[in-house]
């Protein structure tokens, strides 16, 4: 009989009584599963199908623009407001499972209900006593209470992302008014190294990297021109008691045949290069080639017109935004919670195993996909430190399970600076996706894709494609090579 069955037949009695009747009371205020709201178009409501005066939505209805007006009521209101961006002419949305209740793998459930109750929150907003699982029991948290949307923070930081997504990427930058889309293909990791609730042998740590909470790291293979350009990130365990201590990130520049200490020594989330090689000798400034205004700052596309900067190793906000944060760097505010349309479970195909897929006129549009109606909770933070004029954030979280459904960015003033949709895929509808060691199902959400849209820079924004990441353990002996910064000082 193998581990996973051994397992499950163990812990079967807590699970029925701790996690499915956790659900029923944790989350007794969502609507039923199976229950879709109707389609009044009211904006700003609950679209709770309680006779609100429209058809009610059914699971596998296909949605086309001339619905978009039905759905209002199911959006943020800055996906609303530019819908022309992330809604299109021809898109072809199914209606997906309306409040679903997708389960995590048992380990993550038995860990969270084993610690239940230990974690705290210090002065600082700091996390004491995390160990594995949701820091937070979903039952536990009050929205009346000072610290709610601080607790729902580090639940989605630590929200149950299996061993952390590796898999190949694409990137599309794609200009505001002057410019061409600029293309980035290659590979990245983001290991989880600390409060694996699959370690428990381990004390829920990767041996090979114990002082660490993640390491990510990634290198480009297309263009030509950023071929072999990498990377590594790793982050301490001590930040999660202080958010002013930076990551220690290194870059290998290619044309100097040896890597780097990164500029941006301090990211919030995941760090990714601001620039791609290009022609040059190895030193001098790099100018940047963006079009004035284009996205705020002046330097903030990928692309340059010039030499390669060493200085320039600074961190932009590209490609992985949204899949990690710094609760403690920001004051959180719960704004409210309440009904909404995203993509959590899409199961339309992209790069690399679909090259070809139609993202609209705009290149940012996820529409013709399965989104599902689920219960979001708001939290809004304002930023310690503000960087790259990011002020203020507002994640959309999606309550059963904690992924992120929108993010949301603005100055400090309130001015709007990017919105973004970030898109799952859930392991357990795969029948051909592999088991966790031992046999256990992964039962986790991949993020396949990502579409942010820059509002400063009238039409510009980026595209991440992952749809070949697994969330997986990796071998040992990739571990170690994924966990220090050795093997960037190795070269090409």
């Amino acid at each position: 009989m193998n581990r996973g069955l051994l397992r499950v037949l163990a812990v079967s009695c807590v699970l029925v009584a701790t996690w499915t009747v956790g659900t029923t009371q944790a989350w007794a205020k969502l609507p039923p599963p199976g229950r879709c709201p109707d389609a009044s178009g009211e904006p700003g409501g609950e679209a709770r199908g309680q006779d609100q005066g429209g058809p009610q939505l059914e699971v596998g209805q296909r949605l086309g623009l001339d619905d978009l007006l039905r759905l209002r009521s199911l959006l943020p209101e800055e996906i609303w407001d530019h819908r022309e961006v992330f809604f299109f002419e021809g898109m072809n949305m199914e209606l997906g499972a309306c409040h679903r209740r997708y389960p995590p793998s048992d380990f993550f459930v038995e860990a969270t209900e084993r610690f239940r109750g230990q974690t705290r929150l210090d002065k600082k907003g700091n996390l004491d006593g995390y160990v594995a699982g949701l820091p937070f029991h979903p039952d536990d948290i009050d929205p009346e209470e000072e610290h709610a949307a601080l607790r729902w923070a580090w639940n989605f930081e630590h929200r149950y992302r299996g061993a952390g997504p590796s898999g190949t990427f694409r990137i599309f930058d794609l200009p505001g008014r002057i410019g061409k889309p600029m293309v980035y293909e290659g590979s990245f990791f983001l290991l989880r190294t600390g409060h694996r609730a699959d370690l428990e042998a381990s004390d829920y740590r990767v041996s090979e990297s114990k002082r660490t909470l993640w390491v990510g790291g990634g290198e480009f293979e297309e263009p030509f021109s950023a071929r072999h350009l990498a990377w590594r990130q790793i982050r301490g365990r001590d930040t999660a008691k202080n958010w002013k201590k930076p990551d220690t990130t290194f870059v290998y520049v290619p044309t100097m045949r040896k890597p780097r200490r990164a500029a941006s020594a301090w990211v919030d989330g995941v760090y990714t290069p601001r620039y791609r090689v290009s022609g040059d000798d190895g030193g001098g400034p790099l100018p940047f080639a963006t079009n004035p205004g284009e996205f705020g700052t002046g330097i903030d596309s990928i692309q340059p017109t010039a030499g390669l900067s060493i200085a320039a190793t600074e961190d932009i906000r590209r490609g992985f935004t949204g899949l990690q944060i710094r609760p403690n760097a920001y004051d959180w505010t719960l704004v409210g919670e309440r009904e909404v349309l995203a993509p959590l479970n899409g199961y339309r195909q992209g790069w690399p195993t679909f090259a070809d897929r139609n993202y609209g006129p705009s290149g940012l549009s996820v529409a013709s996909d399965r989104w599902d109606v689920r219960w979001a909770v708001v939290i809004e933070g304002r930023a310690r430190r503000i960087v790259d004029d990011v002020g203020v954030v507002q994640l959309w979280i999606d309550y059963q399970t904690q992924q992120p459904l929108y993010m949301i960015n603005r100055r400090k003033n309130g001015f709007l600076l990017d919105i973004g949709i970030l898109v799952h895929r859930f392991s357990g509808d795969q029948p051909q996706y592999p088991f966790y060691p031992g046999g256990e199902a992964a039962n986790v959400f991949d993020t396949t894709a990502a579409v942010f849209y820059w509002v400063p820079g009238g039409g510009g924004g980026w595209r991440r494609e992952s749809f070949d990441v697994k969330s997986l353990p990796l071998d040992p002996k990739k571990i170690r090579k994924y966990t220090t910064t050795d093997e960037l000082m190795k070269g090409k």
